[in-house]
């Protein structure tokens, strides 16, 4: 098997074309499902289901932010994304959700997005090639997760990044560091959902 992690999507599809084993989408520009799979282990773990969730994303929205929509598709939680215009979800994957009936809301407000969800997750504020660092801080500033945005989302909500993290930036300490955190489970869940991803792709090869 190969696993890549790609700069752009297109030269995973190129690989796979050629490819006469399976080939494993680590990262792209366009998606991140590997980290996802984790993702989800550790809120069902946490939740005991997924069905029925509201999973709030504050912040910009990336190729991580992509494959939580395309989840919320497949396993039936609501998804709802914070983020500045510039830097919200392209049509592409919007026109996606509204296609296959995925409970999506977009906004520039993130008490909105916040309010009585489950979960609440965040992503760096610089992705791969980002190259405008500044002016993604002036933009970003109002969508960090602070314990005041925290306090929005249901009693027992959780909080998740993928990590790394950089406190005071999209997250404050307070909060990645705090009960409602649970990003090092998701962390070590990595390792498991990978071994589950490999399984299934060599057993569909015997």
């Amino acid at each position: 098997a190969i696993m890549i992690r790609a700069t752009t999507h297109a030269a995973l599809l190129e690989l796979a074309g050629h490819a006469k084993v399976p080939v494993i989408n680590g990262l792209t520009d366009l998606s991140h499902p590997c980290q996802i799979m984790a993702d989800l282990l550790t809120l069902h773990e946490k939740k005991k289901k997924l069905l029925g969730l509201t999973v709030a994303w504050c912040g910009d929205s990336c190729n991580v932010t992509n494959s939580w929509i395309h989840a919320a598709g497949k396993f039936g939680f609501a998804m709802r994304i914070a983020s500045p215009e510039p830097l919200q979800p392209g049509a592409a994957i919007t026109n996606w959700a509204n296609a296959n009936s995925v409970d999506l809301r977009v906004t520039d407000d993130p008490a909105a997005a916040v309010k009585g969800a489950d979960c609440v997750v965040t992503d760096t504020w610089i992705s791969m090639n980002v190259s405008d660092g500044a002016n993604r801080h002036n933009l970003l500033k109002p969508y960090q997760v602070t314990g005041e945005l925290m306090k929005l989302a249901k009693p027992d909500a959780l909080f998740m990044h993928c990590l790394p993290a950089h406190r005071g930036e999209e997250v404050a300490a307070e909060v990645i560091d705090g009960p409602q955190s649970i990003v090092f489970d998701e962390a070590e869940n990595r390792l498991h959902a990978q071994k589950s991803i490999l399984a299934y792709c060599l057993e569909a090869r015997t």
